[in-house]
């Protein structure tokens, strides 16, 4: 799971120690780590910009106010990625009440949000046509994602995107591995069937 690249790096464990003694320093360096995947994870589950702008904020603010109650024996990022779900669980019951999802490239505020949370990356070529293309497929992803449900949602981004191996996964969504890779087959079938008829 994320973490420091760098070994002489404070560990995710050693961080936590010193948040929960009081170091803001500490939890800001948690947040500088683990704040991008958390937003991608979050987004690809939401597919909506200002829901996950507020998600994200929600999942670190539970995250330091419940700091306390973590237990060292099990993984920070584990517990983290457990808040960000059921967080994102909680925004998507609120969504419900939306006619429909937003698949805008700018968020409510005009600011570009959710660039780099998608499956595609937009610098691939400085050729025009091709990041036309590009958007084009994004967005047939999105709108192909918004037909799964949240827990395919959420197994295709911690696999596809994050690259976490099926055992990690079923830690934060409480499952067994064996469900994983049944969610990730059902899936990766519907994507491959929404995408069908899309031509690069």
């Amino acid at each position: 799971m994320q973490g420091s690249a760098n070994p002489n790096d404070p560990s995710d464990r050693d961080l936590v120690r010193r948040a929960q003694e009081g170091d803001l320093a500490a939890f800001d360096e948690l947040f500088f780590r683990y704040e991008k995947p958390i937003r991608v994870l979050l987004y690809n589950i939401l597919l909506h910009d200002a829901d996950t702008k507020d998600a994200h904020s929600e999942t670190f603010a539970k995250a330091y106010q419940h700091l306390a109650s973590f237990r060292e024996e099990a993984q920070f990022s584990t517990w983290l990625y457990r808040i960000a779900k059921n967080t994102a669980l909680n925004h998507l019951r609120k969504m419900k009440r939306r006619p429909l999802f937003s698949f805008s490239k700018e968020g409510e505020d005009g600011e570009e949000f959710h660039e780099e949370n998608n499956f595609i990356d937009e610098n691939i070529s400085s050729n025009v046509t091709r990041q036309i293309e590009n958007q084009e497929l994004q967005n047939k992803l999105n709108e192909s994602l918004a037909r799964l449900s949240e827990e395919h949602r959420m197994v295709v981004s911690l696999f596809d995107v994050q690259g976490m191996s099926h055992a990690e996964i079923a830690e934060i969504m409480k499952c067994t591995e064996g469900t994983v890779r049944s969610r990730l087959f059902y899936a990766h079938k519907q994507l491959q069937k929404f995408l069908k008829d899309y031509k690069q």
